[in-house]
């Protein structure tokens, strides 16, 4: 099982990510890929066991994901203020990885029908996903 953290800016939302998963599924190899080495390595203290930095490696990464885990931003070219490459953001969303995406509103992508919750309850919501999705696999 692949699992793919993507994140951005100064890396907390993944970090938070990286924790949780790690803390509910040791056994669970994460990929962390940063837009940024300060987010890798918000990543990387999380406890996360592979991390990159970069385009190149999101690109690979998103080839063989099972699951790519990030900020609603990662599937839309220059969100997270330019940090999402049009290449990034086609390569996240062409993957055939399941896409568990957390709405942050500064992305500026509104979906109806999402209440507003704190990045904790998202992480939350989004780990029973995890779980649900590596039971299937």
């Amino acid at each position: 099982m692949k699992i793919v953290v993507v994140d951005g800016q100064g890396g907390s939302l993944g970090k938070i990510i990286v924790g949780q998963v790690k803390k509910v599924m040791p056994d669970l190899d994460i990929f962390a890929i940063g837009t940024n080495s300060v987010a890798t390595a918000a990543m990387r203290k999380a406890g996360a066991n592979f991390c990159a930095t970069g385009e190149n490696p999101i690109l690979l990464a998103c080839e063989d994901a099972d699951i790519i885990i990030g900020p609603m931003g990662i599937i839309s070219a220059n969100s997270l203020l330019g940090e999402i490459t049009p290449a990034m953001a086609n390569a996240i969303g062409k993957s055939r990885a399941e896409k568990i995406l957390i709405p942050v509103s500064k992305c500026r992508i509104f979906v109806p029908g999402i209440r507003e919750a704190t990045y904790g309850e998202y992480v939350d919501w989004a780990i029973d996903e995890v779980k649900r999705l590596c039971g299937s696999f």
